[in-house]
């Protein structure tokens, strides 16, 4: 063996050594890479109720704030992201105006849905996400009923989580396509949770348009029969003035068979002809006894709607039958026919 494969020979072992070594040392720098990566983000403090609004949002003047919440819900961005979403402008916004009506009820339009969100959040295990819409709850309401059981359950969570990572290492592919998910699935949750508030308040204006209608239209029917009453008041109040008058005239020295009356008062309108607005004449024969009353009538022609000719005829008989006139000396037939006029 010559002196040049003798001196290629001892430094072979000694350079692959030294790759070994050049590759466990990467290695290592990695593994230190994304633990430094996850203790950073474990270092990370929680959102509390005072420091949840970005203090970009919280610089914006009342009009910036104002149209930017309402872009904001517009474009489904109701409680994400962190920094862009309705909920934190509407918050900076009643800190700047702590009387605006408008901030007031966004707010209480948005608390039940950022409810469900940190509900959401806790199920998937995205409790970064969790801590946070917690933190807007509180700051929106800090006696809302449901943050000491929200509290309780992401503290279940993150130690369930804390359980986890210490029984599995995510790389930091893993760990960023994790986040990425969830990111989606926050979106998704949004857009759905929007949707479903738009058909219910869709459903909710539908009912109450549904409502206007029907009171309106008993005020027209209570309006109608109003009307309808007093006309026959009025009616039986002309009917009474006319009678009294008649009788208030002297009596003819000796009967006589000219029919004079006392009292004529006016038919009934048959209800369901006067809703139809149905009118029509009846011809009635009847006979006036001596004492004034009549005795017998009868029905001799009737012009009108044939479906309710029989209750306009029974009404003009009913009428007839009820008048009086003054006493004659024989009994005496006549005719008179009784319009129904609306």
């Amino acid at each position: 063996m010559s002196a040049s494969d003798k001196t290629r020979g001892g430094w072979a072992p000694l350079v692959l050594t030294v790759a070994v070594a050049c590759a466990l040392t990467a290695c290592k720098k990695d593994d230190a890479a994304a633990a430094g990566q996850q203790a950073a983000q474990q270092a990370k403090p929680a959102p509390t109720p005072e420091s949840v609004v970005a203090a970009s949002v919280s610089a914006m003047s009342v009009d910036q704030l104002r149209d930017a919440a309402n872009k904001a819900y517009n474009d489904n961005r109701l409680y994400a992201p962190a920094g862009d979403n309705a909920m934190e402008y509407y918050l900076a916004l009643r800190d700047k105006q702590p009387g605006d009506a408008g901030a007031s009820s966004a707010l209480s339009d948005l608390l039940p849905m950022t409810v469900i969100a940190t509900e959401q959040s806790i199920a998937r295990d995205d409790i970064e996400e969790a801590s946070r819409l917690l933190a807007l709850i509180g700051k929106a309401d800090g006696n809302h009923p449901a943050l000491g059981r929200l509290k309780a359950s992401i503290a279940s969570g993150e130690a369930k989580l804390k359980q986890q990572a210490d029984t599995q290492k995510l790389t930091a592919e893993e760990e960023a396509k994790r986040k990425a998910d969830l990111v989606k699935q926050r979106e998704e949750d949004q857009r759905k949770q929007q949707e479903q508030q738009r058909q219910q308040q869709a459903a909710d204006q539908q009912r109450q348009q549904q409502a206007a209608a029907d009171a309106e239209a008993e005020r027209q029917r209570q309006a109608a029969a109003e009307q309808q009453r007093q006309q026959q008041a009025a009616e039986q109040q002309r009917q009474q003035q006319a009678a009294q008058q008649q009788a208030a005239r002297p009596r003819p020295a000796a009967p006589s068979t000219e029919l004079r009356p006392i009292a004529q008062p006016g038919p009934k309108y048959p209800a369901a002809a006067q809703r139809a607005g149905a009118t029509a004449t009846v011809q009635v024969e009847f006979t006036v006894g001596t004492d004034g009353a009549v005795s017998s009538a009868r029905v001799v022609s009737s012009d009108g709607p044939r479906q309710f000719q029989r209750e306009f005829e029974r009404e003009a008989l009913a009428a007839v039958k009820r008048w009086r006139f003054q006493p004659v000396g024989q009994a005496t037939t006549s005719r008179r026919t009784i319009a129904f006029e609306q």
